[in-house]
C-alpha cells in the first residue's frame, strides 16, 4: 500500500519536529508525516543538557555565533541572519515555553525539564494534524518524475517534498551517497581524554581554569579544565577535541597533552612570581602557599611531581627545582591514551557534504525537493546548545523554502 503525501520527513528528532511544526503553520494544507525508525520520537531532546534540554545560547550576534561551529561557521553565517537565537526564544515563548538564561549562556525551559520541550512538540504536530509514524526504518529512497518514493521496513510512501533530518544516521548517509551525495566520514567531536599520570590520579572532582595544547600541533583550546577518574574533561577539553576531531582521530587518540594550568600566565612571568616569593617567604613551607587562583590539591600535586616535599621551605629552594614546579604550572606534558564519550551526548564531525547543499533554502543542489536539516549534515559544535540552533534555523529555513516564502 503506497501512502501520500506532500511533505515526508524523515527522522522524529528535534529538527525533523521544528520543521514540521513551521510547515504546517506556514501553510496548513499541506499534508505532512515524520517517520521516526524507533519506538519513541525526541529521544535525543530527552536526554540533552542532563535531561534539561539546553534549547540555545545566549548569543544573539550571527558573526558571534558562528564561531563555536568547528564545521559549518562559513556556512551558517546566511542561514543565522535569518533564524538565530533570539528568534528561537521567540519561537518557543509563542509556543507556550518560556525559556531562561544561565551564567554561562545556555538556556533551558524555565521548568529544567526536557519534557516540556517534548510535549511542545507533540502538542502541536496534534493540533496541526501532522502525522507521526514511528518504527518506519527506512530501507530505499528514488526519485521519480516530479516526486520521491521512500520505502521502509513496513510500508511505501510518496511525496511531493523530502526532508531528510535524520541526525548521524550511517545508514541514511549510505542511502544518501546512493543518489549521489557525497558524505563526509564521521568522527566523534565531543569526547573526553584518558589519561593515567600520577600527578592527577587522586584528584577527582579538581577544575582549574586552563589552556591545553596538542603538542607538535596548531590545535589549541582553554576554559577550565576538569579532572575525572579517567583522565581530563570540562568545556577546555572538549572545545579541543571539537576543532580538532579528525586530527585527533588520525593520531588514534594517542597524543601529549601540553597543559597550562596558569591558563594565559607564561613560563617567564611564573618563575618571576615564584623567585619573589622565594625571597619573601624564605622560612616558610612552600605547600602551605599558592601564590596562584588553583586549586590546592593540585598545588600539592604539581609540587611533589617537581621534587619538592611537604617540609621544604621557599629558602631551600634549588633553582631546578623552581624551574621544575614552573615547567608543572605552565607546560605539563600528560600522554593521552583514547577517549570516552562525553555524557550520553554523542556528537560526531561528518555528514553531507556542505558544498553540495544550498544554505538559503537547506536544498539540495543534486536533486531539486530534497532538503536537510540538522547534524545530518557536516556540521557541528561545542556542548551549549549551538547544536540544537542548528537544528531549528534549518528546519526554519526549509519550511520557508517548500511553503514558497524562501
Amino acid at each position: 500500500m503506497m501512502m501520500n503525501y506532500d511533505v515526508l520527513i524523515v527522522g522524529g528528532g528535534a529538527a525533523g519536529f521544528f520543521t514540521a511544526i513551521n510547515l504546517a503553520e506556514n501553510n496548513p494544507k499541506l499534508k505532512i508525516a515524520i517517520l521516526e525508525r524507533g519506538k519513541e520520537v525526541l529521544t535525543k531532546v530527552r536526554i540533552s543538557g542532563g535531561g534539561r534540554c539546553n534549547v540555545t545560547h545566549a548569543c544573539f550576534v550571527p558573526n558571534e555565533l558562528v564561531k563555536f561551529y568547528p564545521r559549518g561557521e562559513k556556512e551558517l553565517k546566511g542561514p543565522f541572519h535569518k533564524f538565530c537565537s533570539g528568534d528561537t526564544i521567540e519561537w518557543f515563548e509563542k509556543h507556550g515555553v518560556e525559556l531562561k538564561i544561565e551564567n554561562d549562556g545556555r538556556m533551558f525551559p524555565v521548568s529544567d525539564s526536557s519534557q516540556t520541550i517534548i510535549d511542545c512538540f507533540v502538542s502541536a504536530t496534534k493540533q496541526l494534524g501532522i502525522e507521526v509514524l514511528t518504527g518506519q526504518s527506512v530501507q530505499s529512497v528514488f526519485k521519480g518524475e516530479g516526486y520521491w518514493k521512500v520505502e521502509t521496513n513496513h510500508q511505501n510512501f510518496k511525496c511531493e517534498q523530502l526532508v531528510m533530518a535524520t541526525g548521524s544516521n550511517p545508514k541514511i548517509w549510505e542511502l544518501i551517497r546512493s543518489i549521489g551525495h557525497s558524505i563526509i566520514e564521521p568522527v566523534p567531536s565531543l569526547f573526553t581524554f584518558n589519561i593515567k599520570d600520577a600527578r592527577i590520579k587522586d584528584l577527582m572532582g579538581v577544575s582549574a581554569l586552563a589552556s591545553v595544547k596538542v603538542k607538535d600541533s596548531k590545535l589549541k583550546a582553554s576554559g577550565p579544565l576538569l579532572i575525572t577518574h579517567w583522565g581530563m574533561s570540562g568545556p577546555g577539553i572538549l572545545r579541543l577535541s571539537a576543532w580538532g576531531a579528525r586530527e585527533l582521530a588520525d593520531k588514534n587518540y594517542q597524543f601529549v597533552l601540553q597543559v597550562n594550568w596558569l591558563n594565559e600566565i607564561d613560563f617567564e612571568s611564573a618563575l618571576e612570581t615564584l623567585k619573589e616569593l622565594k625571597e619573601e617567604n624564605a622560612k616558610k613551607q612552600v605547600i602551605k602557599f599558592c601564590p596562584f587562583d588553583f586549586p590546592k590539591r593540585l598545588w600539592e600535586s604539581l609540587l611533589l611531581a617537581s621534587g619538592i616535599f611537604s617540609e621544604t621551605k621557599w629558602a631551600d629552594l634549588s633553582k631546578k627545582q623552581l624551574t621544575d614546579l614552573t615547567n608543572q604550572l605552565t607546560n605539563g606534558q600528560f600522554q593521552v591514551n583514547g577517549k570516552s564519550t562525553f555524557k550520553e551526548e554523542f556528537v560526531t564531525a561528518g555528514g553531507i557534504n556542505l558544498r553540495e547543499v544550498d544554505f538559503k533554502t537547506m536544498e539540495s543542489k543534486l536533486h531539486e525537493k530534497l532538503y536537510f536539516a540538522g547534524e545530518i549534515l557536516n556540521i557541528d559544535a561545542i556542548t551549549g546548545g549551538f547544536n540544537f540552533q542548528n537544528a531549528w534555523t534549518g528546519g526554519y529555513l526549509v519550511a520557508k523554502a517548500i511553503s514558497g516564502s524562501a
